[in-house]
């Protein structure tokens, strides 16, 4: 499995860089249209991807480099920090500190943050979806080993994937992405019924992405630890309780007033 697609004189282009490079603009335009139906300045969609995705990918490397258990040789060598080519984004730490920047944003213009964070989630989703790919041309963030009777189950080139020092492994970049984009068609589906209330969508998404990447998180081999425990798992478990918290209160209190 080669990740560099092409080279540009001596420039490897990887197959990562262009499927994140493509997540994000699928999701640019799924939220770009959606605004427009809603009737929403187009222009916030594009000054939020300036400054949600750059943050968001510091984020997701400084979260990693946290929990990576190597805390020590990052502060000693603090120019390995800054190199994400040598592997190291968690989606966590991205999610944080992306929601974070577009939350200034939002103040800043006097925008409502749960109709903007609504009318992201999709394109969230279906950008993880897309981009969970790269793990795949990259050979990482796999599951443990599997018999070839069961990967024999998979499309031929998945298996090939999959296929490591002479190892199967689990696909798990191949099951958070079809989780992924089912909760993308599930957000889509949601957010055309009338019983839902500005901030449900969003919510929902924390709620369903953290469920699937909780019980995926279980099969990886390269987890994020805290002592015994799986970070991933400790921080989706957290969102699902917040966000179906939120969602409960927030439907309790218009109700209280009807």
């Amino acid at each position: 499995m080669d990740p560099v697609a092409f080279h540009i004189g001596n420039l490897p282009i990887r197959w990562y860089g262009i499927l994140i490079s493509s997540a994000i603009a699928l999701g640019v335009i799924v939220a770009h249209r959606e605004c427009k139906r809603q009737g929403i300045n187009p222009d916030h969609i594009l000054n939020l991807t300036i400054i949600v995705i750059p943050a968001a990918i510091i984020g997701a490397r400084l979260y990693f480099v946290i929990f990576s258990g190597n805390l020590n040789y990052y502060l000693s060598n603090p120019g390995e920090i800054l190199a994400t080519w040598h592997g190291g984004l968690a989606i966590h730490g991205g999610l944080i500190a992306g929601v974070a920047a577009g939350y200034f944003y939002v103040r800043k213009y006097k925008l409502k943050f749960w109709e903007m964070a609504d009318l992201f989630a999709p394109s969230i989703a279906l950008g993880q979806a897309v981009g969970r790919w790269g793990n795949f041309f990259n050979q990482e963030a796999h599951g443990g080993p599997v018999s070839f009777d069961f990967i024999s189950r998979f499309p031929e080139f998945i298996q090939e994937g999959m296929l490591i020092k002479g190892q199967y492994y689990h696909p798990t970049f191949l099951y958070e992405s079809v989780w992924d984009f089912s909760v993308f068609l599930f957000l889509i589906f949601l957010r055309r019924k009338e019983i839902i209330k500005t901030g449900d969508i969003f919510l929902s998404y924390l709620a369903l992405y953290s469920s699937g990447r909780f019980l995926i998180e279980g099969l990886r081999t390269d987890s994020l630890m805290l002592g015994p425990f799986r970070v991933a798992q400790l921080v989706s478990a957290l969102v699902i309780i917040v966000s179906l918290f939120l969602i409960f209160k927030r439907h309790q209190k218009e109700g209280s007033r009807s």
